[in-house]
């Protein structure tokens, strides 16, 4: 896949990302970020995947059209290049991506590529995401208090994007993901390992 984009769109090494995303989609979006970072078009071709993303929520006969594996892969491929070049105008080099999965047969995993070249963009941008789930709804100070304290985890220059949840089942604690890392501190984890130990036991 890399040989055949990268013939026409960008050549050399790929540019390595901030982060590395796994599977194919992974591998797609990262000679997405290669080829946008050598043509300094990294932020259009951000917008234009957006703007893409956007249509397939709104159409989604368009993305049930991709996933259908009775569909061959010429019908994906002239389907995908009408999309992106035809009505959505986008640029040469991401209607050659998508067409290049088609060819590919991967015509189904234009969404989580999209996904992938998303987390590349927001380590590009020194975002991190993380989430907290709790088992009650925090108040204002406690989110701010909560959010402080996780910023000093960061490396310096990082932003963290932080998401909240509320899971009643947590009875008490939290659970806290930031990027990769995860801690679990709720009562319910504790509860049952605590029982677990106990029934080693006796």
């Amino acid at each position: 896949m890399v040989r055949q984009f990268s013939s026409s769109s960008v050549r050399g090494a790929l540019v390595r990302p901030p982060i590395q995303v796994s599977g194919t989609e992974g591998r797609y979006a990262t000679a997405l970020y290669s080829a946008g970072t050598k043509t300094k078009t990294l932020e259009t071709v951000e917008k234009e995947l957006i703007t893409l993303q956007g249509t397939l929520n709104k159409g989604p006969r368009i993305a049930e059209f991709l996933r259908d594996p009775s569909r061959s892969r010429s019908s994906k491929k002239v389907v995908i290049e009408k999309l992106c070049k035809t009505e959505l105008k986008l640029s040469d080099m991401v209607t050659q991506l998508f067409a290049v999965m088609a060819e590919n047969g991967r015509a189904n995993s234009i969404p989580a590529v999209l996904g992938s070249f998303e987390k590349i963009m927001a380590a590009h941008r020194g975002e991190i995401a993380g989430s907290v789930v709790t088992a009650k709804a925090l108040s204002p100070a406690e989110h701010k208090e909560l959010l402080a304290t996780l910023n000093g985890f960061l490396e310096k220059g990082m932003t963290l994007q932080l998401t909240t949840e509320v899971d009643p089942s947590l009875i008490g604690g939290m659970k806290i993901t930031i990027g990769d890392k995860f801690v679990d501190m709720s009562m319910a984890t504790k509860i049952k390992t605590y029982t677990d130990l106990i029934k080693q036991t006796v």
